[in-house]
């Protein structure tokens, strides 16, 4: 008997996991389980603080005269942030998180039923 230790593929709600490509690796890889961050939490997707950061401390009130010049600030903000990069550090706590995510959660029920 083979003994597989079991790992969990964290992903967003996007539907590339539902493609039959992808459930059939997913079936020949029994060890893999995905979990889904949900839909209502971006703020749990790392690469959505990115985003974030990059929209805030580079394009926002930018003037760009064309799409190279767009393209190029984009590159430029990417190559400065790998220059120094930094680990991102959770400063919430556990319990303060699931309580946000319980109160939008009843939230969202309460529209749904409304």
């Amino acid at each position: 008997m083979k003994m597989f230790m079991k790992h969990a593929l964290i992903c967003d709600n996007y539907s590339t996991h539902e493609h039959q490509r992808v459930q059939r690796w997913l079936e020949a890889h029994k060890r893999f389980h995905v979990r889904f961050t949900p839909t209502s939490a971006s703020w749990v997707n790392l690469v959505e603080h990115f985003f974030r950061d990059l929209t805030h401390n580079r394009l926002r009130r930018g003037v760009f005269q064309d799409l190279e010049q767009l393209i190029m600030a984009i590159g430029d903000y990417i190559d400065g942030h790998n220059q120094n990069p930094k680990p991102f550090i959770w400063t919430a706590k556990a319990n303060d998180i699931l309580e946000k995510v319980t109160r939008a959660q009843t939230a969202l029920n309460k529209r749904r039923s409304a």
